[in-house]
């Protein structure tokens, strides 16, 4: 079954058929959420949040759009909600954050040092860089996603990418 089916199916009243959207999607939107959030439990509920009410506004989804476009501008809204409404609270000594997938030819160190870069930038820093360089998104498709003209969104990656540069010299010149 393809998206458009399964939509259709669901305004058919075919609430079943929605589990191919989720099933689908969930993956990703997961490390979507992850990489805005940094918690993955948190994560975890944001994405069953945002399936939850992207199931109940599927009446004005707009037929011949892509799905998960429109489905990770709820997701997107739900997440930064949660971020803005923890104040980003200190997390538990231990707690670790992998945002990284875990076997990278970088070698361990260097992920590690990466992965510290990329909390240390905001919930939104983060998620321009990975759509951008995880996820190898174009100009376009993040000016869609993030519902920004195209010049935003490279403004914005732009002044992430210097962020995320400054904080990589900076962890380097400690670990010496």
């Amino acid at each position: 079954m393809d998206d458009t089916t399964a939509i259709e199916r669901c305004r058919a009243g075919e609430a079943e058929a929605f589990r191919h959207l989720v099933e689908r999607y969930q993956a990703e939107a997961l490390g979507h959420a992850l990489a805005i959030l940094t918690d993955r439990e948190e994560a975890a509920d944001a994405v069953q949040e945002a399936f939850v009410k992207a199931f109940r506004a599927l009446d004005r989804f707009t037929a011949g759009r892509r799905f998960y476009p429109w489905f990770y501008t709820i997701l997107r809204h739900g997440c930064l909600k949660r971020a803005v409404l923890r104040q980003r609270l200190p997390r538990a000594d231990g707690e670790e954050v992998e945002i990284l997938a875990p076997a990278t030819d970088a070698g361990e160190g260097w992920t590690a040092l990466l992965e510290s870069a990329l909390l240390a930038l905001s919930a939104e820093e983060r998620e321009l860089i990975t759509l951008k360089h995880l996820d190898g998104l174009s100009y376009a498709e993040l000016a869609e996603r993030l519902e920004v003209p195209p010049g935003t969104v490279m403004s914005r990656l732009y002044h992430a990418r210097r962020r995320l540069r400054e904080t990589l010299n900076h962890l380097l010149k400690e670990e010496r």
